[in-house]
């Protein structure tokens, strides 16, 4: 595997090694050993799965406190654009986001750690988000921000996505 650290502090991509012969293909998608020598050192609780018909957006998503999510996010199925907004009070790169395509072609993976909000768009006609999560999911601690906030100006594919009520709810970072 290829671990990229990115311009916002916490941030990796990371290519895994892809074995391709006439059956198919074989890639290791998480190993424990070689993440933590790559100063990714998160025990992961919870996987996701989410399937999204083209130009949903889901996000941006959170949790708070104690509670708050680390993500490694990988599209297994179709093609997605995958957002990470730095959320963490004192940062230097407070309310600046990263975007990446992630798709089942390229298999990269992103690493979100805590103190980031996520969400995605969906490129393909059909998309499958698989994530491993460092906390399991709480409702209480649930939280967003919403998907077009101008302080933060995201340039997502679309101004004009398929929203959930919940996350067309969602307050402003500020």
């Amino acid at each position: 595997m290829r671990f990229e650290k990115l311009e916002i502090d916490g941030l990796c991509l990371i290519t895994p090694a892809v074995f391709t012969d006439d059956r198919g293909f074989f890639m290791e998608t998480y190993k424990r050993s070689v993440f933590f020598d790559n100063g990714i050192k998160r025990d992961f609780v919870q996987d996701n799965l989410s399937r999204s018909k083209k130009g949903v957006l889901r996000g941006l998503h959170y949790q708070e406190g104690d509670y708050a999510q680390g993500k490694l996010v990988r599209c297994s199925k179709g093609e997605v654009f995958d957002v990470a907004v730095d959320i963490r009070e004192g940062s230097k790169t407070f309310g600046q986001w990263y975007g990446v395509v992630l798709s089942e072609d390229n298999g990269k993976m992103f690493y979100i750690p805590e103190g980031f909000a996520h969400g995605f768009y969906t490129l393909s006609e059909e998309a499958d988000l698989a994530y491993k999560c460092t906390s399991e999911f709480y409702a209480p601690a649930d939280r967003g921000i919403i998907w077009n906030d101008p302080d933060i100006n995201i340039d997502w594919p679309s101004d004009m996505p398929i929203l959930s009520a919940k996350d067309m709810g969602h307050p402003r970072l500020n």
